[in-house]
């Protein structure tokens, strides 16, 4: 059995960066050229065609055939990739497929040449209905080192289980537990290490604001030796899928497969991510029409950085730049003071609602005023969508769920009037003891008794 050092150790054989700010200097000016023309051009993101080929490649291999069927079904697919790399270059589920190919290649001992054939989907037989497995036999499925608690060396202290949450306008909950408001427009990394990598694309949620949202959601499972293959979990507003880009709903065909899982909770509403040979649980939700993310993991799996990554760009880890936050005191204030002077006019704010009306509707859900409580009003506020309510309750129903620690449910934000306020009772009651040591000292000396 191995240790959690060594596991750490084993670097997958097929994965995805994620370029951070001090990436060498060749492949940064790349990513800026990118995200310029994607900008300009974001019709071109709309036409990369790369699941097609995931799907036909899939359909031509459903039925196990010879090993050269096999070879030429990959050189087609590749075919097919490489037909996509003008419309596909940024697009992660483009990437993941370079690297699957070339492992894959590998794997079968394919030949870059050859045939390449259009694959043809054939219909495969009815498959014999699974067999019921209950709970301890499937907990049972899989070497030792696809279930990480088993894993450990014996007499070692318990994991130690942190959490991150994503959700809204978007607001960000660290790995640490900081809890941030933040622009974030475009695709941002929020997780990337040896063994998974999670990406956000947000889009404005009202046309010129600052409010963004999740709209597109890329997690990467990477190759981990015996338990599971590379997997690529993909959704999009109006597609959460209850299952892999491939199809699949577990971590391949290896022994230790079924430690990798998707199941569906809620039909387009909820999804959840069991990667059990890495103790790790992620929660996907589609609220109104923007996602959600929340995942518990151990801290051992934050920390297994790849050699040599710079993760300052990784936001679940570190949080976000300090040039894309916003101050929720600040916009609250503001609010209050818009407030204040409609007040006369009994108008509501630019999106429907009124700081009051936006605090009233985010009561009716979250009735501790804490930060996911100021979270709901914010997003009232800067979008006037309803729905961001759901999305801070649902935010915070993860947390409980999820988070290893439930003194550490609610988090409150230090409010500058309320540290005025401590401040000026401790100055009254430094006073106060002031004055009733000099009236004892004067009593003392008077010989005067009290």
């Amino acid at each position: 059995m191995q240790s959690p050092r060594e596991r750490s150790k084993v670097r997958p054989r097929a994965g995805w960066m994620v370029m951070g700010k001090r990436g060498r200097p060749s492949a940064l000016e790349v990513c800026r050229v990118l995200a310029v023309f994607l900008s300009l051009f974001p019709c071109v993101s709309l036409q990369c065609k790369i699941l097609k080929c995931n799907s036909e490649f899939w359909a031509s291999t459903s039925n196990s055939g010879p090993e050269e069927e096999f070879c030429t079904a990959l050189r087609a697919y590749n075919s097919c990739v490489r037909r996509t790399a003008r419309t596909c270059r940024g697009d992660l589920t483009y990437h993941s497929a370079q690297h699957g190919i070339e492992d894959l290649m590998s794997q079968h001992n394919c030949s870059k040449e050859g045939p390449t054939s259009q694959p043809r989907a054939r219909t495969p037989l009815p498959p014999p209905p699974p067999p019921v497995l209950t709970d301890s036999q499937e907990r049972s499925d899989g070497p030792e080192v696809c279930h990480y608690e088993r894993s450990l060396p014996r007499n070692t202290a318990p994991p130690n289980y942190t959490h991150c949450g994503f959700f809204g306008d978007p607001h960000l909950r660290t790995f640490g537990d900081d809890f941030q408001t933040c622009k974030v427009e475009g695709a941002w990394p929020l997780i990337h290490n040896k063994y998974l990598s999670v990406q956000v694309t947000n889009t404005p949620v009202v046309p010129g604001s600052v409010a963004t949202a999740t709209s597109k959601l890329t997690i990467i499972f990477k190759n981990f030796q015996e338990c599971v293959e590379q997997k690529m979990y993909h959704a999009e507003t109006d597609e959460l899928p209850a299952a892999f880009a491939d199809g699949s709903k577990n971590g391949g065909d290896r022994h230790g497969a079924n430690t990798l899982r998707v199941v569906e909770k809620v039909p387009g509403q909820h999804v959840e991510i069991q990667a059990r040979y890495i103790g790790t649980t992620i929660v996907v939700r589609q609220v109104g029409r923007y996602l959600t993310f929340a995942v518990r993991m151990p801290e051992e799996v934050v920390n297994s950085v790849e050699e040599g990554d710079n993760q300052d760009l990784y936001l679940c880890l570190h949080g976000c730049p300090a040039n894309q936050r916003i101050d929720f005191r600040n916009f609250r204030a503001r609010a209050a003071e818009a407030q204040s002077a409609s007040r006369t006019r009994s108008s509501t704010g630019a999106h429907g609602f009124t700081y009051q009306s936006a605090k009233a509707k985010c009561k009716e859900r979250l009735p501790v005023e804490d930060l996911y409580y100021q979270s709901c009003v914010f997003d009232l506020l800067s979008s006037g969508d309803i729905n961001f309510t759901m999305a801070a309750y649902y935010a915070f129903e993860d947390v409980k769920m999820l988070h290893s620690n439930s003194k550490r449910y609610h988090i409150y934000e230090n409010d500058p009037l309320m540290s005025s306020a401590v401040q000026r009772g401790q100055g009254l009651l430094s006073i106060l003891l002031l004055n009733l040591l000099a009236v004892l000292l004067w009593s003392a000396c008077s010989g005067v008794r009290l």
